[in-house]
């Protein structure tokens, strides 16, 4: 299944899941997080009250409520202090059990954003690439189709200017594992869900 990235709201997306990049408390914030939390409406912030928080790169999902998407899962992940912190490991974990959240609610779709690089202060081209090489490794071995999800221009820029070194990555990586280069391409093809599509991957 692929792994792709597009340029759009994530609040608009029809998915099983979205992703929400929430602080430790899952009381809602600014950025993605704010915005999730008013698009799913009040019902969302009384189930995260009953939640108890979430540890750094850690995640807990709930019901997507007025979204488009079934389920929101909560993910947490570090704030970038410079790199020697653990950010690193934390953001890959927090990208893990999302995935595997969405695996053990039978989600088949799945979208990103780019956790912790608004306020967080994760350069914008790390995080970018710790989601790809997480998520791509979760799909060597299950079947779901995974968004990323940048909306403003420096994520956008950033997409495409990575994108050679990103492909290349994915390939070198993976092919060896039954992974294959179907297409990649910086496109312009729109779809009522995804949004202008950057780079796509497939798997076998």
């Amino acid at each position: 299944m692929p792994l792709l990235i597009v340029r759009n709201n994530i609040t608009k997306m029809k998915v099983d899941a979205i992703v929400n990049a929430a602080d430790s408390s899952l009381l809602g914030g600014g950025g993605v997080d704010g915005s999730i939390h008013r698009a799913a409406g009040p019902e969302l912030l009384a189930e995260c009250r009953t939640l108890g928080g979430c540890e750094t790169g850690g995640a807990k999902i709930t019901k997507g409520y007025r979204l488009p998407s079934k389920y929101v899962i909560h993910a947490v992940g570090p704030r970038y202090i410079d790199g020697r912190q653990g950010e690193r490991e934390a953001l890959i974990s927090c990208c893990q059990t999302s995935l595997e959240l969405a695996k053990e609610y039978e989600c088949e779709t799945v979208a990103f954003p780019l956790i912790s690089s608004g306020i967080c202060g994760y350069p914008k081209d790390q995080a970018l690439r710790i989601a790809v090489d997480t998520i791509s490794e979760f799909l060597l071995e299950n079947d779901m189709l995974v968004y990323i999800v940048v909306l403003d221009r420096k994520s956008c820029l950033i997409s495409k200017n990575l994108y050679n070194d990103i492909a290349d990555y994915i390939v070198d990586t993976y092919e060896d594992e039954r992974t294959e280069r179907r297409r990649f391409g910086l496109g312009k093809q729109r779809g009522p869900e995804a949004g202008e599509v950057f780079l796509s991957m497939f798997r076998r």
